[in-house]
């Protein structure tokens, strides 16, 4: 049995998609246990670039079973539009399952986010707009929560549905004095369409995962976001609304994290990250405004342009001890290759103190100053080097103290978009 887990270690962004890609054909099942469609992975395969947002990456082979777990929450919309899409490009979707305990997505969660994050004005968290937060919250409070088992039973859905409307148009109006009345019977018409299409995929998956791990079938499980944006350990309140890091398997498939043999920490060679919230080494300069471009930093959801700086060692370590990674995958090392020198941050100093530990509040981290590393540049083309052997002794030195700083071993390396441009251990 291979049961492997691959998740990001920074702010998001980190190209997962690919990794998760390049593992899918040594296993039969690939499962997304968290977020929406707020966050997005591209595939790039034989010149072809997939978007995906709330597929898993493994739906683009069609001899793996492909699951949405218990812990993600489904605008059923956005992802029948996604798997549409995909049939656009010519892509047959694999087999695919969504689990009947994952949470739905409604137009009054994407009306109440807008809302409340309107409010808040300058001091918005920066969300995606895409009901996440929203549907996430009324998961805890238990009370306006619909799941997708109760989509497939439309007389107890008609009735959830009317009652939650109501009180939603309540909050609604106590937020947005001009707000119109949203209309229970047009939300119930157009989700039982979404539903009959979605009905031959909805399951219960978490007894799908155990009998699948009782046969010996291989598993990979995929991350969304990063750790620095799990709720519970990120840089809260400029996170995410589930546990983006490895904690969140366990909860988000039903699947206890014994059972993974390999954790994949997945980072880039520098930092981004989207929205609010400090961010020690960004550059706000012509260095930074150049691994932007050279490095395509617009988000694939949103377009929104990313924040960019040099590579950061005291948050990505955290985020590899948290959630407990074997190794290291370091994604765009080639966006590097045109710079004369490099800098990686080692440590933060925080009113006069020196630490390498990542603080729990925004407000000591704003006040953290890198201290860094300096390294030279390679300046040379590694979009074809296959072999670690191969790479300049500059940019071998460069993830070498990445692996180091980090504390876990480098394995595979990425110098293009291309499933092929990758360098492994």
């Amino acid at each position: 049995m291979a049961v492997t887990a691959v998740v990001g270690l920074q702010w998001g962004d980190e190209a997962k998609g690919k990794i998760v890609d390049l593992l899918t054909d040594q296993h039969e099942i690939v499962v997304r246990y968290l977020g929406g469609n707020n966050a997005g992975h591209t595939v790039v395969c034989n010149g072809q670039t997939y978007k995906l947002s709330l597929l898993p990456s493994g739906i683009l082979r069609d001899s793996v079973v492909s699951v949405i777990a218990t812990g993600v929450v489904i605008n059923p919309k956005a992802l029948l539009e996604e798997l549409d899409s995909l049939s656009r490009q010519g892509v047959e979707p694999g087999r695919l399952l969504i689990s009947d305990r994952a949470h739905v997505i409604f137009p009054y969660h994407l009306a109440e986010e807008a809302a409340l994050e309107r409010r808040r004005g300058e001091k918005a968290i920066g969300t995606t707009m895409r009901g996440i937060g929203t549907c996430y919250r009324d998961k805890a409070g238990r009370t306006h929560a619909i799941r997708m088992g109760d989509m497939m039973r439309p007389e107890l859905f008609r009735e959830r549905l009317e009652d939650v409307v109501a009180q939603k148009n309540d909050i609604l109006r106590a937020l947005v004095p001009d707000h119109e009345p949203l209309q229970a019977a047009a939300i119930y018409d157009e989700y039982m369409q979404y539903a009959e299409r979605l009905r031959p995929m909805v399951t219960d998956t978490t007894a799908f995962l155990h009998h699948a791990l009782k046969q010996n079938s291989s598993m990979l499980f995929e991350a969304a976001q990063g750790s620095l944006l799990d709720i519970d350990h990120g840089t809260f309140p400029y996170v995410t609304s589930s546990n983006s890091s490895g904690c969140g398997i366990h909860p988000g498939s039903g699947v206890p994290e014994r059972v993974i043999e390999k954790m994949i920490g997945v980072v880039k060679a520098y930092t981004t990250r989207v929205g609010g919230g400090p961010c020690p080494t960004e550059l706000e300069d012509e260095t930074g405004q150049h691994i932007r471009d050279e490095g395509n930093e617009y988000g694939t959801v949103t377009g929104r342009p990313r924040r960019c700086g040099w590579f950061d060692a005291v948050a990505t370590g955290y985020g590899a001890r948290i959630s407990g990674v074997d190794c290291l995958a370091v994604m765009l090392l080639d966006v590097l290759s045109k710079l004369d020198e490099l800098k990686i941050c080692e440590a933060y100093e925080i009113d006069g103190e020196r630490t390498t530990d990542f603080p729990s509040h925004i407000d000591e981290l704003a006040r953290a100053k890198p201290v860094y590393r300096t390294l030279p540049g390679w300046k040379k083309d590694i979009t074809g080097v296959r072999k670690l052997s191969d790479l300049p002794s500059a940019a071998r030195a460069y993830i070498d103290c990445v692996g180091e700083l980090v504390g876990a071993p480098v394995e595979i390396v990425s110098v293009g978009p291309d499933r092929e441009q990758t360098v492994r251990g």
